[in-house]
C-alpha cells in the first residue's frame, strides 16, 4: 500500500485517479480547494481530503509542509488540478487578473507542489510523480486561432517544467520516477465547458 496525494481529486481526473488508487488498496489523500466537492468526494470515494486553494501560492507551500508533517513523504504525487481560461483570453485582450489566475493554478503550483512534495520524494529515492498538462500547451488540437492564451502557455510552461526536471536526471535516481501525462481531448471536460458556458461569470471562474 502506497501513500497518496492527488490534487484536484473532488472531480474530473483527479476524482478517477483517486478512485483507481483507493480501489488498488493505496492509502489517498485528496486536495481540493471546494470544501462541499471535497466533502462529496471523501463520502462517496472513503478517503480523507485536505484543502488547497492552488490559486495562493503561499497557502500552497503551506499547506503542503502540513501535508508531510500529517502524512509523511508520499509516493505517488497526482497533479490533476487545472482551470481553463475565459474563452476569448486572447494574448492581446486578456488582463492582468486572468492572467495571474490561470498561471498562478495552472503553473506556479505545479512547480511549487513538485518542489515541496516532490524533493524529499527524490531524497528518499522511491516514489511516482504525475503531472497532468494538456495537448493545448503544445499548440496543438483547437483553438489554434489564439484563444485561451493564458491556459495554453501555462500548460506550454507545465511541459517545460517537465522537461527540466527530466534534465535534470531526476530519473536515474532508483525507485523515483517523473511522469507527464497529456490526455487528448476528454468528453467530460468538454462537456463541462460546454455547461459552464452556461453559468455566471462568478461560477466558470472557479477551480477544481
Amino acid at each position: 500500500m502506497a501513500l497518496a496525494f492527488v490534487t484536484g481529486a473532488s472531480r474530473g481526473l483527479g476524482y478517477e485517479v483517486a478512485k483507481a488508487l483507493k480501489a488498488r488498496g493505496d492509502e489517498v489523500i485528496g486536495i481540493s480547494r471546494d470544501r462541499q466537492r471535497a466533502e462529496a468526494a471523501s463520502s462517496e470515494l472513503g478517503i480523507a481530503f485536505e484543502l488547497m486553494d492552488c490559486q495562493q501560492i503561499a497557502q500552497v507551500r503551506s499547506v503542503s509542509g502540513e501535508l508531510l508533517s500529517k502524512y509523511g513523504t508520499p509516493e505517488i504525487l497526482v497533479l490533476a488540478h487545472g482551470v481553463m481560461s475565459e474563452k476569448m483570453a486572447k494574448t492581446l485582450k486578456t488582463n492582468d487578473q486572468e492572467w495571474a489566475r490561470v498561471l498562478d493554478i495552472n503553473l506556479n503550483s505545479v512547480f511549487t507542489l513538485v518542489n515541496s512534495l516532490a524533493a524529499p520524494m527524490a531524497e528518499a529515492r522511491n516514489g511516482r510523480v504525475i503531472i497532468f498538462s494538456a495537448c493545448l500547451g503544445r499548440m496543438s488540437g483547437p483553438g489554434n486561432a489564439g484563444g485561451l492564451a493564458p491556459y495554453r502557455i501555462s500548460k506550454a510552461g507545465v511541459n517545460a517544467l517537465v522537461r527540466i526536471l527530466l534534465m535534470k536526471q531526476i530519473m536515474a535516481l532508483e525507485d523515483f520516477w517523473l511522469m507527464q501525462y497529456v490526455p487528448t481531448i476528454v468528453e467530460q471536460i468538454w462537456v463541462e465547458l460546454m455547461r459552464q458556458e452556461a453559468l455566471p461569470r462568478e461560477q466558470r471562474l472557479q477551480s477544481g
